[in-house]
């Protein structure tokens, strides 16, 4: 395909700039862009562009009908933008951008059918609708569980606060059983040493 490439400057850049464009030129790839996306696409019609730089008009466009184990019809349009309405069946198109008589770029695009587009747009809202209803589903059950932790937290601290004399002889009897567990290790280990 074709397109424009900018030329930075990383150093040497006026003012505090640390990457500036010296130039904008014109580069090219491969010639097969594969599958485009539209600039427009309605329940009616639809938009495709061709692969273009300016001037527009420097190039030659060729619009073909892609058909199944057949030879692609040339259509008469020959502009960088076609606008093609759905049909009854989807169908596929293709744009050749020529340049001297050579194809230096080349895009598809598939048009589907009215009823294919309904039947996705449907499908788009079901799925939508399923997503939603899982996520509501794990916010309900993360807002349940918040709630529940931060009940029982202040349950605890009322009971703390009730029954402070025996919380605290509970702490001071397992702060003092700890103190005589340590002298104990301490005298043992000082017999050892003798």
């Amino acid at each position: 395909g074709i397109g424009i490439r900018e030329v930075l400057l990383t150093s040497g850049c006026p003012g505090t700039e640390a990457k500036c464009v010296v130039r904008v030129e014109e580069c090219r790839g491969a010639v097969d862009c594969g599958w485009g996306i539209p600039i427009s696409e309605g329940l009616a019609c639809v938009k495709m562009p061709c692969i273009y730089i300016p001037p527009e008009n420097r190039f030659k466009y060729v619009w073909k009908m892609l058909i199944p184990n057949k030879t692609a019809h040339i259509l008469p349009n020959d502009s960088a933008i076609m606008e093609v309405c759905r049909d009854t069946h989807s169908v596929t198109f293709q744009c050749e951008t020529q340049e001297n008589g050579n194809i230096i770029a080349s895009v598809k695009y598939t048009v589907y059918a009215t009823t294919e587009t309904e039947t996705k747009k449907s499908r788009r809202i079901e799925t939508g609708q399923s997503r939603r209803t899982t996520t509501d589903a794990i916010l309900v059950f993360v807002m349940l569980t918040g709630i529940i932790v931060t009940v029982g937290a202040i349950f605890a601290m009322i009971f703390m606060i009730l029954h402070w004399a025996v919380v605290k002889s509970i702490w001071e009897s397992k702060s003092g059983q700890d103190n005589q567990d340590k002298k104990l290790a301490n005298k043992s280990s000082l017999r050892n040493m003798e």
